[in-house]
């Protein structure tokens, strides 16, 4: 049986402009990269809500790198396009699992994290096929062999002639040397079968004026990351700050028991910069740097910033923030964050810390997104004939500054007390 959406719901008036050819693609492939904004998650579930009411052979398996990231974004998306369809009687929502029913026929969408993959190999539907994958967030997958085993489990076929497969795919772009470019967007080495785009928060007509603005402000204060943000393009490594680090996955508390040191830092902004904070393990004997934890917010009074600690867990830490805010720091010291206590900034302190932080490896977590795309577009300053100079801009910084003020222990003669390791593996709920 199919089921088809009624009433005086306008599939064209909710997706508005951009998505055309997006909505009707039946390539293998179907790859979006965007910018901020640009409505592409949205799009993307409420395409699925249609087709799974379409084809009754359908069901959808929906991937995040990590699986408890699924319920406040995949999940609710999808939940919200069958609202917004008028046909959300027509499905069971199991939030505790996730998983979503499509109550006259069975059909299934399913959830799953690359982070527990026995449980993607293992996935079979009692009604149809498992014929669509959808991979939001891509860019968190490290590796391409780590998506193609992924695809294998979209698999099976059906004699209806309206029967196809695919695998879609919804990111943010963030580096240029990332294998999702070369995979899906290089024309010399695009996997076949592929249908790939761009889209701008320009295509969005639902963003408010305070969004809008903010993009295009992005212009004139920060155009690097405009490029991002605004554009949906790379970021390009040319020029980069820092080339010592990588995006790997690992187990936070295990590194923790392993190198013995944990270390915080904060940065301060309100309306047009975040406040940040960052948490590392730190092993000071290999010259390794392990980014485990960020917040990265817009807005944020003393009262948020507290209550962000505490649910971290490290109210007892030692956290080093930008001593630009010394009402801040006290604000938060006689709120209870007794151990925290202001950078010691001096002439050439930028440069000096950046160079402590080049001495090492640096692993980053792939759940922290804002630490990936500061890396990836923090970069040197250039004269009037466009050549590099040895001072890098003041941009994409906020979670590279907080780190900064957290490693001056290392190497200003002070330490942190040994008892924070404990209270971060405490933080990590284990």
């Amino acid at each position: 049986m199919t089921t088809k959406v009624t009433g005086p719901v306008s599939i064209h008036s909710l997706i508005g402009k951009g998505y055309n050819r997006f909505w009707h693609d039946r390539s293998f492939y179907r790859v979006v990269k965007g910018s901020r904004g640009s409505k592409k998650s949205k799009t993307a579930a409420l395409n699925f809500i249609s087709r799974i009411m379409k084809y009754p052979w359908a069901n959808l398996l929906v991937v995040r790198r990590y699986s408890n990231t699924n319920k406040q974004s995949t999940f609710t998306d999808l939940k919200w396009a069958a609202n917004k369809l008028g046909v959300a009687h027509l499905f069971k929502f199991n939030e505790s699992m996730p998983e979503i029913t499509y109550t006259p026929t069975g059909q299934k969408i399913l959830f799953r994290g690359l982070d527990d993959p026995l449980k993607i190999t293992s996935i079979t539907v009692d009604i149809g096929i498992l014929s669509w994958l959808w991979v939001e967030e891509a860019y968190q997958l490290e590796s391409e062999d780590a998506f193609s085993t992924l695809v294998e489990s979209i698999r099976g076929s059906h004699d209806d002639p309206e029967f196809f497969k695919q695998v879609t795919i919804t990111f943010n772009p963030w580096s240029e040397r990332h294998w999702l470019k070369a995979a899906f967007f290089d024309p010399e080495t695009r996997r076949a079968n592929t249908f790939a785009t761009t889209t701008t928060f320009r295509c969005n007509e639902w963003l408010d004026e305070v969004d809008v603005q903010r993009y295009m402000d992005l212009y004139e204060t920060n155009p690097r990351r405009a490029r991002i943000v605004c554009d949906g393009e790379w970021g390009v490594a040319e020029g980069l700050v820092f080339n010592n680090f990588e995006v790997r996955h690992f187990e936070p508390v295990e590194v923790i028991r392993k190198v013995r040191e944990t270390t915080h830092g904060q940065d301060y902004g309100f309306t047009n910069d975040p406040t940040t904070q960052v948490s590392s393990a730190v092993d000071l004997e290999n010259k390794e740097l392990w980014i485990y934890d960020e917040h990265y917010e817009y807005g944020m009074l003393t009262d948020d910033i507290f209550n962000m600690v505490r649910e971290k867990g490290l109210l007892k830490a030692s956290i080093t923030g930008d001593n630009a805010e010394p009402r801040m720091i006290e604000e938060l010291r006689r709120k209870g964050l007794r151990r925290i206590h202001g950078a010691i900034k001096k002439p050439g302190s930028i440069k000096h810390g950046i160079q402590f932080l080049k001495g090492f490896k640096i692993y980053i977590h792939p759940s922290c997104e804002n630490a990936i795309e500061e890396f990836n577009t923090y970069v040197y300053q250039r004269d009037k004939e466009g050549k590099w100079l040895n001072e890098p801009e003041d941009a994409n910084n906020h979670i590279i500054d907080a780190l900064r003020y957290s490693m001056e222990r290392y190497h200003l003669g002070t330490r942190q007390d040994a008892h924070d390791k404990a209270r971060a593996i405490k933080s990590l709920g284990l």
